[in-house]
């Protein structure tokens, strides 16, 4: 069984941590960890990672997944991520992929973060408000549009599908 808004495809994935610029031992939040797809992925490189999300059954989804895939670097939180960043020290980058108060959630980031924060986002009610509040903070970078599309086979020849398109939204803050 698969959980609802997920997981972040992997191709969107990788431009999404591409534009984090993760450095070796960095401390990470993923808020609205979904899946732990994101989570576990950046654990390679990240000395620690905060997941959180306030979905009981996305926390659920993700302990399992981050279980199988053997990683002890990641802590997984369920709770709300302005409440949960409260506790947490200082972070090198933060990603977030689902919050519906993106704008709470990016000042209390702004507060813990010395580098970046991307935002992924498939509204566009999200893309914009996104983008305001980080100006709004000073710390917008860019905002990128990625569209995909998947070969299959059909009728003896190739023909290409697209995914759903997502907004990545990033933001630099500098401590």
């Amino acid at each position: 069984m698969g959980l609802k808004g997920g997981p972040t495809q992997d191709e969107v994935m990788a431009v999404s941590l591409f534009k984090l610029r993760i450095n070796e031992g960095d401390v990470m939040a993923d808020v609205g960890c979904g899946t732990g797809k994101i989570s576990i992925r950046a654990s390679d490189r990240c000395s620690h990672i905060y997941a959180i999300d306030r979905r009981a059954e996305a926390v659920e989804y993700a302990k399992q997944e981050i279980q199988t895939a053997e990683k002890t670097n990641i802590t997984l939180i369920h709770g709300e991520a302005v409440e949960v960043l409260d506790d947490i020290d200082k972070l090198n980058c933060a990603f977030v992929g689902g919050s519906g108060n993106v704008e709470t959630v990016l000042e209390k980031l702004v507060e813990k973060v010395d580098g970046r924060i991307v935002v992924n986002a498939v509204l566009l009610n999200t893309v914009y408000r996104t983008v305001k509040k980080m100006k709004e903070l000073g710390i917008f970078v860019e905002a990128l549009h990625i569209q995909v599309s998947r070969s299959y086979e059909l009728v003896d020849d190739l023909m290409f599908k697209p995914i759903n398109p997502v907004y990545i939204i990033v933001g630099e803050v500098k401590q």
